[in-house]
């Protein structure tokens, strides 16, 4: 793992190190080991690093666990956002696809097309993100980001409005925090992230127009590739020229801390 890390911030990035932003993995079955490589690639230039949508279906503590404090403390202090890609925890959504049960040596599959998976998986992050913000991780390190990668933004208004209604009524008898609505938080230390999203768009202003991101998706084949720059200007042709370009570049480059080199 760290002859990629090293491999990827040294010698691919280095190629073009106004285009390419340095991504690290981390060793995150050994608590010790990942806080330890997170502070080793902050310090050689890692701009983010890579968790699992959710850490449970791995066999390892939730984010409501203090286990990965230490991870979170390296990332505030170095201001490394945290990128959370959907069906990165090995959990793939659906009933049809939780619902199986693992066959030593075998590639158990279900009856159902693997549409369906691919139609939900945004949904993985909906629980990654209600998690957080009832997990008082985000209270307890205020500088701590989250980009959402690959999981659309068109359910972020619906999330905040009933997560907001719950914490409204259901605070009271639960150890949740009192006086931060989750919505707030939402605001404060997340990033959306979308490839072609209509009706996120037009619900801009209710998710936070400071707070989403386009991306590409590039090689996968939910990807626009190679007219993603002609699907772009389609989807944000009714988008204010200020706003358009907060989504498509000024975004990114503030959650990364990557600002754009200049010529010397």
């Amino acid at each position: 793992m760290k002859a990629w890390n090293d491999f990827y911030i040294d010698e691919w990035c280095a190629t073009a190190p106004d285009r390419y932003i340095p991504l690290a993995i981390l060793p995150v079955w050994d608590i010790d080991a990942t806080v330890a490589e997170a502070e080793r690639v902050a310090a050689k230039g890692a701009r983010t690093v890579s968790f699992p949508d959710s850490p449970v279906p791995m066999g390892l503590p939730s984010f409501h666990s203090d286990h990965w404090d230490g991870l979170w403390r390296v990332c505030s202090e170095t201001q490394m956002p945290v990128s959370l890609h959907f069906g990165s925890g090995s959990f793939v959504p659906g009933f049809s696809f939780s619902s199986m049960k693992p066959i030593a040596g075998q590639m158990v599959v279900p009856d159902a097309p693997f549409a369906v998976a691919t139609t939900l998986f945004s949904s993985n992050l909906m629980w990654t993100t209600v998690d957080l913000l009832f997990s008082g991780k985000l209270q307890q390190f205020p500088d701590l980001q989250f980009s959402l990668a690959e999981g659309g933004i068109g359910w972020v208004p619906y999330i905040l409005e009933r997560s907001d209604y719950v914490w409204e009524r259901h605070r009271y008898y639960q150890d949740i925090d009192f006086d931060t609505r989750p919505s707030d938080l939402f605001r404060k230390h997340f990033w959306g992230c979308f490839i072609d999203d209509m009706h996120g768009l037009k619900n801009r202003h209710e998710i936070g127009i400071d707070r989403i991101t386009l991306e590409i998706d590039f090689p996968h084949s939910d990807s626009n590739w190679p007219n993603s720059r002609k699907r772009a200007a389609e989807v944000l042709a009714d988008v204010p020229d200020d706003e358009c370009s907060l989504i498509v570049e000024e975004n990114a480059r503030r959650m990364l801390n990557f600002p754009r080199l200049t010529a010397a």
